[in-house]
């Protein structure tokens, strides 16, 4: 697949994601229920409180904040723009209009994408309302039939136990990437406690960038240059 690739045919993706409330204190009781039991068996020693920092990572309980795409263009470069607002329905139809203005054939890529990126986007949009765009459709399509790339899947080549943070495969292909003052583990308090949205933005695009990276290096292909990258503002 990888041979064929179409460059000007890929749309690299990453979203973050939080808890919908600031605590757990502030979810309503019902949800709390629903909460405990859905995760009574993830949490161990931890309450459903404490254990609540991970509400963003399930999609019934939390909410995207930012969703940044990069599309590679002519002559070799990279354009990325982000999707980012406290109002996440604002964002995703923002989103779901880009995508239904763009081809059917349109890829979609992300890193570990098809198990979280993908699947979360389009719960999400269900829950707002928002009808899935074709190339997030894939309800009765063939396994071939997905316009769907998973670095991480291509990674694995078959090895279903196999999980690699895109931190480590950017390490061994030697892909440089900024020190980030957060990582993924902080994003809620980044942006619960200090309402830094654009923060979160920042390294949410630089994650599309190193994926982007990693598909070039996937591929034995030169990296992208700082000089060939174009932020695009919202």
């Amino acid at each position: 697949m990888l041979e064929n690739l179409d460059w000007n045919n890929i749309m690299v993706i990453d979203i973050e994601t939080v808890p919908q409330y600031s605590s757990y204190n502030q979810l309503p009781e019902h949800f709390q229920k629903l909460w405990d039991k859905k995760t009574q068996y993830q949490r161990k020693e931890e309450t459903a409180e404490d254990f609540y920092k991970n509400a963003g990572i399930q999609a019934e309980f939390g909410k995207i904040i930012c969703l940044s795409v990069g599309i590679f263009t002519k002559g070799g470069g990279f354009r990325i723009k982000s999707f980012a607002s406290h109002h996440e329905a604002e964002l995703l139809t923002n989103f779901a209009g880009m995508l239904s203005s763009m081809s059917d054939k349109l890829i979609l890529c992300g890193h570990n994408a098809k198990e979280f990126d993908f699947p979360y986007i389009c719960r999400r949009m269900l829950v707002n309302g928002i009808k899935l765009p074709v190339q997030l459709q894939i309800a009765g399509k063939r396994p071939w039939e997905i316009c769907h790339l998973d670095t991480m899947d291509l990674w694995k080549f078959g090895d279903y136990k196999n999980f690699t943070s895109l931190n480590l495969l950017a390490a061994i292909f030697n892909i440089p990437t900024p020190k980030d003052d957060i990582d993924g583990s902080m994003v809620g308090n980044v942006y619960w406690v200090e309402n830094q949205l654009e923060r979160i933005c920042v390294y949410c695009q630089k994650d599309v960038l190193t994926t982007a990276q990693l598909l070039k290096r996937f591929k034995g292909e030169q990296l992208i240059t700082d000089e060939q990258v174009t932020i695009v503002d919202q």
